[in-house]
């Protein structure tokens, strides 16, 4: 009862930061993260922001300030909750936001180290390079990763190991390896088609250019209609789930709203497995 009563207080506090920030509503009524251009987007934002609390009064922030804000505000609500699961999940974990924007992050972690030496083939090869693209640079949103262990952590319980075998797991440190990529979060404010696509080919990149274990990948958005939130949802194979800021009372406003083709697709993308809320993201992370 606890462990669901923190992560509820999580929850209440991830909303709590965001309608101190970025989900306001200006002077036309608009919520921050609604399409002023479409009357259901509005609708359907004003019925979610009138549900987590009455937002304060400002203007929209520019599109990459309330995106970077609310990657900081995803990776607070991870790190509340991800990392109470140690007695599900042990290690050593870290979450943090990837700040600046290094086209080659993701060969800090081991998976994808070997990104690096192709990056340095393709600036003395133009032919090389003009093949690769940039398919192989992937900068995820915020990242949980977990460090690398001592042999004597290993070999708590009993000797396990030693110098004779394992010399080339991950896991162990003493093998020389980079910490694990555990997990890769992007974050979306507001889904148009244009970044839908872009999360798509992003962890495409990641499912293709890793070397061992697949690191979860996931997006986390504000995104207040189901029929742009299912341009990202369905489907498989490279994102493996779409987890929503605010999906009860996204479900609940749909409801009140009488939008029976967009309630019905909310079920779809629910009951499949392909939505989720954020509360559900720590324990799927402990998977």
């Amino acid at each position: 009862m606890s462990l669901s009563a923190h992560f509820a207080e999580a929850r209440q506090a991830f909303h709590t930061a965001l309608l101190a920030s970025i989900l306001t509503i200006d002077g036309r009524g608009i919520v921050s993260n609604a399409d002023g251009s479409s009357k259901p987007s509005r609708n359907i934002a004003n019925g979610i922001a009138e549900q987590l609390a009455t937002a304060t009064k400002g203007e929209r922030c520019a599109g990459q300030t309330s995106g970077n804000k609310f990657e900081g505000i995803c990776a607070e609500f991870v790190k509340a909750t991800f990392l109470t699961l140690g007695h599900l999940r042990p290690g050593n974990w870290d979450v943090r936001q990837v700040t600046g924007r290094n086209r080659l992050e993701i060969a800090a972690y081991e998976q994808y180290a070997h990104l690096v030496a192709l990056d340095e083939a393709a600036k003395s090869s133009p032919e090389l390079a003009a093949a690769l693209g940039s398919d192989y640079t992937i900068t995820p949103d915020i990242v949980v990763t977990r460090q690398l262990e001592e042999d004597a952590a290993i070999n708590t319980p009993s000797v396990l190991i030693d110098d004779k075998v394992t010399t080339l797991a991950s896991l162990r440190k003493s093998n020389g390896g980079k910490p694990l990529l555990h997990a890769s979060i992007s974050c979306k404010w507001t889904i148009r088609s244009d970044r839908a696509q872009n999360a798509r080919s992003e962890a495409l990149n990641l499912v293709r250019n890793r070397k061992g274990r697949l690191p979860h990948v996931v997006v986390v958005t504000a995104e207040p209609t189901p029929s742009r939130l299912a341009s990202i949802a369905l489907g498989t194979g490279d994102i493996d789930c779409v987890y929503h800021f605010a999906l009860y009372e996204l479900q609940k406003t749909v409801e009140a709203l009488g939008m029976e083709d967009a309630a019905e697709m909310l079920a779809i993308m629910v009951n499949g497995k392909r939505l989720k809320d954020i509360s559900d993201l720590p324990l799927d992370l402990a998977v």
